[in-house]
């Protein structure tokens, strides 16, 4: 209990939270970090389940291969790219192991999301005479909407909860909170540390939950 109310008293100290090193600029760059490469994550990953969802083709191997990723520890990702020439460039092994670490639950999700619209909605759609790209960007896209809304909701949170590791490639974030009370055997600051990062997360998590349900089911909409 000691720890705990020991580390209350240092998020408290007005004097954590403003400078350079202060929990505001550090949660800025976190956040920054986080959306940075779930953007990119969103860019690789769901071009490639859309299409593969509406082809229903090749779809379960791309998801299989993305899926050997998660055996391997993003640390672990990290520290090999920081030992390549990429390592030269400042967070962009971190960024690049970051969004290796996030592309599976968007693939996963998003084909998913495809494959399981209604195929009778799917002929009636082709019967209209849409093209296939009208097809997906009109029918099966609105109604994958909420799977793909889940995995973008996964890989945020879980970008949230390991772009920590930036701070071990120089990185910033709340990450160097972290590092930095070891560094100072600091305790509570760590522990602090770690609690804003919980914090974020749920934070991320509610708030994606709150735009899923405020979302128009469509797929009840269709189905009637």
């Amino acid at each position: 209990m000691k720890t705990l109310s020991d580390s209350w008293r240092w998020l408290t100290d007005a004097a954590h939270w403003s400078g350079e090193n202060g929990v505001w600029h550090r949660l800025t760059e976190h956040l920054v970090l986080t959306a940075v490469c779930l953007l990119l994550s969103c860019l690789i990953a769901l071009p490639i389940a859309l299409v593969l969802g509406h082809l229903g083709r090749g779809g379960a191997l791309a998801v299989n291969l993305s899926n050997v990723g998660r055996a391997v520890p993003t640390f672990a990702v990290l520290v090999l790219l920081l030992l390549t020439p990429l390592g030269r460039y400042g967070e962009g092994p971190t960024v690049v192991a970051l969004v290796l670490f996030a592309v599976p639950p968007l693939l996963t999700n998003a084909y998913v999301g495809m494959r399981g619209v209604d195929r009778g909605v799917v002929r009636a759609a082709r019967g209209m005479g849409m093209t296939g790209s009208q097809m997906v960007g009109r029918v099966e896209v609105p109604l994958a909407m909420p799977m793909i809304l889940t995995g973008v909701r996964i890989a945020a949170v879980q970008l949230v909860a390991t772009a920590t590791i930036a701070a071990l490639a120089g990185g910033g974030g709340l990450g160097r909170i972290i590092t930095a009370g070891f560094n100072l055997a600091s305790t509570p600051q760590v522990v602090a540390g770690a609690l804003l990062v919980a914090v974020l997360a749920l934070l991320v998590e509610g708030a994606f939950a709150l735009l899923e349900r405020a979302m128009p089911d469509r797929s009840k909409g269709g189905s009637e």
